[in-house]
């Protein structure tokens, strides 16, 4: 049995005990489900009228570690529906209930007993017994829907985490308070670079000056990568007809995330676009093409609309309004293979530029499910060529059939953060079934009419979630290229003006040429009149990459106090302009 098998028993298990421990100190609660999950187990629960706060959870573990410690065998035994209908009633247990009757009629229900202790609905599988759990530990209380339905009742959702070993569970919460440290909610605020309103409405954030110049200084490399290469800049409107995603497809899949926008003066009906490639789509058909001038590659970075539900917002990693970093390859078939190259080029490069050099690449697959467009030969050559594309660039891949997108394949990229989580961010999608839904065609070389193969690729994806990711990452120091701030000069007295002038001008002669070509350097001059201890802390607070500390001596000897995150030193000021450009 392999391990991630026995633990995925072990958190299973323990979300039973969770319950039992819960039945125990609350007679007349009622229990929904409770699932193993990747780093534990919660278990959704009807207290009625109790209200239950993380305050809890101590003397509800307790009671667990309790039940742990009796080493009560987890035993299985199945019984016909009617069986586990009646004991669901007998027990009082309305979501088991439910979930029993939604079965097909004659049904075998297997359930687990805990001794003589707890009896729950479950298929398993478990461990042997109660002490075979390993470490574990009750993290949090949350809100949950029945069934995940908003119009269901809300049940409490208690989450509980477990690993084989002490050290290992000692060495997640460490993480775990890492990440708390580093989320970019609380870094967003503390650094000034965004925030929401109620006015305006949740899922939709404001980026103030210098959230802005970080996002664009985002968006504007990616561009630049991609330009590199031969992609042109478009531009589309933010809403559309609904027709233009009926053809897509996207409308019958999709509809319900839909912004809808009708039109007072016409009655028209229009949709706040929710992406871009169908208005990429019809760029291309604007005119003829024929096969010397493919590819043809559009980009864009614009932003879409879905209409999320409100209880799975979450800061900038799921918003509303999404900018995407979007672009588009009409191309041959014949022409895949290099574009495809090319691609995974750019997306190396810059996630190296980000310092998240380590990638994994997930293949991702149509499932048997009935929700994927197109002809099922097609789907498997596409299939065939991205995994072939995956090879031939050395990619470290793994396949997952069920993630693809509904029109076709992915390869999907894993980037690793600063504390060893991974996300999901970049994508290279291939696409046979909007050129056909679309009649996207080029003449080809024997002058006979032919369809084109559709590329969708985002290197940030949404940049509003990559900057959830890279806030977090970097604990918001950002590299010295990209910090919104990138210098404060801080004086130490209001003696040393003149200095500061010819500092400036040096500051404002600086162009940096690396990852983006001409960009300016970024300064502000903290000449207040509070103590330079609190002019450096503020800084520091801003976590600002240099400070320059000015004062009547460093005007004197014509140097400057530079401190870094990590160190301090002087350089002269002629070797300044130099100093700065090196900053890594």
């Amino acid at each position: 049995m392999k391990d991630s098998d026995n633990l995925e028993k072990m958190r299973h298990t323990l979300s039973h005990i969770l319950a039992a421990a819960v039945q125990e100190l609350y007679p007349t609660a009622t229990f929904g489900i409770g699932p193993a999950i990747d780093t534990g187990f919660y278990y959704d629960i009807d207290f009625g009228k109790t209200k239950i706060s993380d305050a809890d959870l101590e003397k509800i573990e307790k009671k667990m570690r309790g039940i742990v410690s009796r080493k009560l065998p987890m035993e299985k035994r199945v019984v016909p529906k009617m069986e586990a209908l009646n004991w669901a009633r007998d027990h009082k247990q309305k979501y088991k209930i439910e979930l029993i009757e939604d079965l097909p009629e004659g049904s075998e229900i297997s359930f687990y007993d805990m001794g003589d202790l707890f009896t729950d609905l479950c298929k398993g599988p478990h461990v042997k017994d109660t002490g075979e759990v390993g470490a574990f530990k009750l993290i949090r209380v949350a809100g949950a829907y029945w069934r995940g339905d908003e119009k269901r009742e809300m049940l409490t959702r208690i989450y509980g985490v477990a690993f084989a070993t002490e050290a290992e569970l000692d060495e997640y919460l460490k993480r775990q308070e890492e990440a708390k440290a580093r989320d970019h909610r609380k870094l967003g605020k503390e650094l000034d670079l965004f925030c929401f309103s109620d006015l305006v409405g949740a899922g939709l954030p404001l980026f103030t000056p210098r959230g802005t110049e970080l996002r664009e200084l985002m968006a504007n490399y990616s561009l630049s990568l991609r330009g590199r290469e031969g992609f042109k800049k478009v531009w589309t409107p933010h809403i559309t007809k609904t027709d233009l995603y009926k053809t897509s497809g996207h409308y019958a899949k999709f509809g319900d995330e839909l912004f809808m926008v009708h039109s007072q003066v016409n009655g028209e009906d229009f949709a706040m676009k929710p992406m871009n490639c169908p208005h990429h789509a019809q760029i291309f058909a604007s005119r003829p093409r024929t096969y010397k001038e493919m590819p043809v590659r559009y980009m864009e970075a614009t932003t879409d609309y879905r209409d999320e539900k409100t209880g799975e917002l979450g800061g900038l990693s799921r918003v509303r309004s999404l900018t995407q970093d979007d672009s588009h390859v009409f191309c041959r078939n014949d022409q895949i293979k290099d574009e495809v190259k090319r691609l995974v080029a750019i997306v190396k490069e810059l996630y190296s530029t980000m310092g998240m050099q380590k990638l994994r690449a997930r293949l991702s697959y149509r499932s048997d499910e009935d929700k994927y467009l197109g002809d099922k030969a097609l789907w498997e050559m596409a299939q065939s060529q991205i995994k072939q594309a995956a090879i031939d660039n050395g990619l470290d891949y793994f396949e997952q059939e069920g993630e693809a997108a509904f029109y076709g394949p992915k390869i999907d990229f894993m980037a690793e953060d600063a504390i060893g989580r991974e996300h999901q961010l970049a994508t290279i999608q291939l696409d046979f079934v909007q050129p056909e839904r679309f009649g996207l065609e080029f003449t080809n070389a024997k002058g006979e009419k032919e369809r084109p193969v559709m590329i969708h690729h985002a290197t940030l994806g949404s940049i509003e979630r990559f900057l959830s990711v890279f806030i977090e990452h970097t604990g918001g120091w950002f590299p010295f290229w990209c910090a919104p701030e990138q210098v404060r000069i801080v004086t130490v007295n209001n003696t040393v003006s003149k200095y500061v002038d010819e500092i400036k001008e040096i500051l404002d002669g600086i162009v940096l040429d690396k990852p983006l070509k001409y960009n300016e350097l970024r300064y502000t001059i903290d000449d207040s009149s509070d103590s330079l201890g609190k002019k450096i802390k503020r800084a520091t607070d801003f976590k600002i990459p240099a400070v320059l500390v000015v004062g009547p001596k460093d005007a004197e000897e014509k140097v400057v106090s530079i401190r870094l995150r990590d160190k301090e030193e002087k350089v002269k000021l002629s070797k300044l302009a130099t100093f700065l450009k090196d900053l890594k």
